[in-house]
């Protein structure tokens, strides 16, 4: 089929390539990249046109530009607004892009972007509140799991089976940040579970600090092993959606207990 070529772009292609910029690394923005090609077969747009967006919506992200990753120039408007859409409300406009992920797999036989099996069934477009979960999560953990080259941040696990997309601030009392990938990090379920019971937390530099209930037993090898040994040292960073430095400071003062 024919490519359109100077075809306007419209807020709905965007929002499909959006998702695609948050499921896939900075490295397969190119027209080469299968799930380019997929995308831009779909919307029956070249593979160079959506790489083209793609890189656009990288010049918006400003924790690209201050690791040195600009981008594209030429941003346009509607680029901008949905950009900002995303960053004031990630579950709505996740929720919105995988119906339309949805319906247009259903027309044009379009593979499903990224690896996730989706909660979605086949046609449908309205999703209930148990499917609403767990498209939220899904969407979620593929971000992270991304974001961190699919290693847990502070051990380097890469066994996809042991990861886990942590929430920062918890899922059930914030749930505004529900699907923001900055309120998530990857760590694997040993770092995740203490994590979230407050037995480990980040400093301000996002080095790994471990509570008096820890420390009362790094004589115990395998503690040793798996804590002490991490002590004091930065995680691994994000390649994109690098954790809000504020939502660090809430895990300290909310969740970490140094008891």
């Amino acid at each position: 089929m024919t490519k359109a070529k100077g075809k306007r772009w419209q807020r709905d292609e965007l929002l499909l390539v959006m998702i695609l910029y948050c499921r896939i690394p900075f490295g397969r923005q190119r027209s080469g990249a299968v799930e380019v090609i997929e995308l831009a077969e779909a919307l029956e747009r070249t593979p160079g046109s959506v790489a083209m967006k793609l890189n656009n919506l990288t010049s918006l992200d400003p924790q690209e530009r201050t690791r040195g990753v600009k981008g594209l120039d030429g941003a346009s408007r509607l680029d901008r607004l949905v950009w900002n859409e995303f960053q004031q409300d990630w579950e709505r406009l996740v929720l919105e892009s995988e119906r339309l992920r949805a319906q247009v797999s259903q027309k044009r036989d379009f593979l499903a972007i990224g690896a996730d099996a989706d909660p979605l069934a086949e046609g449908e477009t309205e999703v209930d509140g148990t499917a609403r979960v767990r498209l939220a999560q899904g969407f979620f953990r593929r971000m992270v799991l991304t974001a961190y080259r699919d290693r847990c941040c502070v051990s380097g696990n890469p066994l996809p089976e042991q990861l886990v997309a942590s929430h920062i601030l918890p899922w059930a009392s914030h749930p505004q940040h529900r699907v923001n990938p900055r309120n998530g990090l990857c760590l694997s379920h040993l770092y995740d579970a203490a994590f979230d019971r407050g037995l480990i937390t980040f400093d301000e530099d996002c080095r790994l600090v471990v509570s008096k209930r820890i420390r009362d037993h790094l004589s115990n090898v395998a503690i040793h092993d798996n804590f002490a040994r991490y002590q004091g040292k930065p995680f691994n960073p994000p390649e994109k959606f690098y954790p809000d430095r504020v939502f660090l400071a809430g895990h300290r003062d909310l969740v970490f207990h140094d008891l």
